[in-house]
């Protein structure tokens, strides 16, 4: 039982990073690792879930909060169970949102100015809750950036035929552009081509340099922000005070509601994490990527959801294209093709980031043996993890080009949420167990916010419908029975 949490030493985890065809090259300095955050954050659900979460919906899915409900529906006490919009107050759920997650970014900090090896925050759980939670977690890691991303990529197929047809007057045939299985049910498509063809050519660019795939990130970054902007400001000439009254329509309860339904977007901060082995300076510059992405993308997302709510009642934005249905009513169609672009923009760097981030915890898992050595080979030329990064690629490339899993979102939310909290919780170990240990920036509040952290996390997972959970317990199941079956005994032979 004891072999199960054994640790693995900083000092350790930091030579595990030399050894030779296991190194990568440090060239991201603090404005590359901000603009990943902000690639990996801000994507098309700026545009998408934020009337949604203003309107409300229908809480089709109990959570486990709302388990008990399910016998009053059996009952018929109740016919239907709805989540309340949180109207103008959409603002203050995305400001709810960003403090709590501000609580795990602080942790991430430390950690990552502490520790700057690949992985995240399944290296972080290694050193210090051990070998069984950093599997765990490690294998979390890989179904949130996978799940995300194919429902991104999902996503992004819808929208270049909505930008195809705008802009040309022609779009792909649904045979080439839609899931093969939709809800269970088959469409009669063949295979979804833009999702793949998308994760395959930023697959490829990922083998070939993280210099290169950093500079398309930070171009991707410059015209989705700048798309952001544009539609912020031509928004703000058309608001009525009049709309923000009443402010909570739905009282707090409906921007507790907004909170839940806008966590989705906020995932991603930590993938900045993942990139500590290929920064310059990463007790300095890591911290900064971290909390200027999620501040940047704060400022956005609150702009947005203000002007929103400003321009009309925010019970006419239960539409899946609040942005572009609003500029269509403005009668500004250029600049709603140019929103359109923007949105593809920003899926595209989310996927970039995504795939990035996946491959690095393929990688270090490997370099500690938990999973076979062809995964922390680094190309002799481009020195990149490139057996990751193409395995990652595929992995999420062809189910992407088959399912329609975009109802999948909340699975990522939970292994997001699950992994702030380890992390949280790593924070406090190490601060007890290697106070002496020089850190680069140190959280403040210890313990209370790592604390106040984990109780966030926990309340907001809670939330999430109960067949979240199912899933989530069954690929842990699956995880749990590879690592009893091959990764124990391979990490066994590591010298701690």
């Amino acid at each position: 039982m004891s072999g199960l949490f054994r640790t693995k030493s900083i000092d350790a985890l930091l030579r595990s990073s030399e050894g030779a065809g296991k190194k990568l090259e440090r060239t991201l300095g603090p404005w590359s690792l901000t603009a990943l955050g902000i690639g990996a954050v801000i994507g098309s659900g700026i545009f998408i879930l934020t009337g949604t979460a203003a309107a409300g919906e229908t809480l089709a899915t109990p959570s486990i909060l709302h388990a008990p409900v399910l016998e009053l529906l059996r009952n018929g006490f109740v016919s239907s169970v709805g989540r309340p919009g949180a109207g103008p107050g959409l603002s203050l759920s995305f400001l709810l949102v960003a403090v709590a997650c501000s609580f795990a970014a602080l942790c991430y900090a430390e950690l990552a100015s502490m520790i700057p090896i690949a992985g995240g925050a399944y290296t972080y759980a290694y050193a210090a809750l051990g070998e069984i939670v950093a599997w765990i977690i490690g294998w979390d890691l890989i179904l949130e950036y996978a799940v995300s991303n194919m429902a991104v990529a999902v996503g992004f197929s819808a929208y270049v035929n909505d930008v195809l047809e705008s802009l040309f007057g022609w779009k792909l045939p649904p045979q080439l552009s839609e899931p093969v299985f939709r809800g269970g049910e088959v469409t009669g498509a063949w295979f979804n081509l833009p999702a793949f063809l998308i994760l395959m050519a930023l697959t490829w660019l990922l083998v070939r340099g993280i210099r290169e795939s950093a500079k398309a990130n930070n171009w991707m970054v410059l015209i989705k922000v700048a798309v952001i902007v544009i539609f912020i400001g031509v928004a703000a000439r058309h608001v009525e005070p009049a709309n923000w009254s009443p402010f909570l329509p739905n009282g707090f309860g409906g921007v507790l509601t907004g909170a839940a339904i806008v966590f989705f977007t906020y995932i991603g901060f930590d993938s900045v994490s993942t990139a500590a082995e290929e920064c310059r300076r990463p007790q300095r510059d890591l911290p900064i990527g971290i909390m200027a992405s999620l501040a940047v993308c704060t400022v956005l997302y609150v702009s947005v959801s203000l002007a929103l709510t400003g321009v009309v009642n925010w019970r006419e934005l239960a539409n899946p294209a609040p942005v572009v249905n609003l500029l269509k009513q403005l009668g500004y169609d250029n600049i709603r093709t140019l929103v359109g672009v923007g949105a593809l923009t920003g899926m595209i760097s989310s996927l970039l980031v995504f795939q990035y981030g996946q491959a690095r915890v393929w990688f270090a898992m490997s370099r500690d043996r938990l999973l076979p050595s062809h995964f922390s080979r680094v190309h002799p030329r481009f020195k990149t993890p490139a057996f990751s990064t193409w395995v990652a690629g595929l992995l999420v490339g062809i189910p992407a080009g088959v399912w329609d899993i975009a109802t999948f979102a909340d699975v990522s939310n939970i292994g997001t949420l699950f992994a702030f909290a380890i992390v949280s919780a790593a924070v406090l170990v190490l601060r007890r167990t290697q106070p002496e240990r020089p850190r680069g920036f140190r959280a403040p509040l210890v313990p209370w916010l790592p604390l106040l952290s984990i109780g966030c996390c926990l309340v907001l997972m809670l939330s999430l419908p109960l067949m979240t959970w199912v899933l989530f317990v069954v690929w842990l199941a699956v995880g749990l029975a590879i690592y009893f079956g091959y990764s124990r005994k391979a990490a066994g032979t590591i010298e701690a």
